[in-house]
C-alpha cells in the first residue's frame, strides 16, 4: 500500500489542477479564446481523473486485462458522444 505522503502529494497536485481551472474560468478568456481553454480544461479534467482512478481507486494495481476493458469502454463512450454529436449537426 502507498504512504500517506503519496496520497497527500496526488492530493496537493489535484488541488493545484483545479485551482488553475478555476482561474482559468474566472479570467473571463473563455469568452475570447473558447476553443484552446476549453482544451486546456479538457486535458487538466483528464489528468485529474486519471490521477483519482489511478491512485485512489487503485486501478493501477488492477490486472492488464481489467485496465484494457475500462481502456476499451472508455473509447466505446468516446466514439458513440461523437456519433451523437455528429448526428446532431
Amino acid at each position: 500500500m502507498a504512504s500517506i505522503k503519496l496520497y497527500t502529494a496526488i492530493f496537493g497536485v489535484l488541488m493545484v489542477l483545479s485551482t488553475m481551472q478555476a482561474a482559468l474560468e474566472f479570467t473571463g478568456l473563455l469568452e475570447e479564446f473558447y476553443v484552446p481553454i476549453m482544451g486546456v480544461m479538457l486535458l487538466l479534467s483528464t489528468i485529474k481523473a486519471v490521477s483519482v482512478a489511478g491512485w485512489y481507486m487503485h486501478v493501477f494495481d488492477e490486472p492488464r486485462a481489467i485496465s484494457y476493458l475500462a481502456i476499451a469502454a472508455v473509447i466505446g463512450v468516446l466514439a458513440l458522444i461523437a456519433g451523437a454529436a455528429y448526428s446532431i449537426t
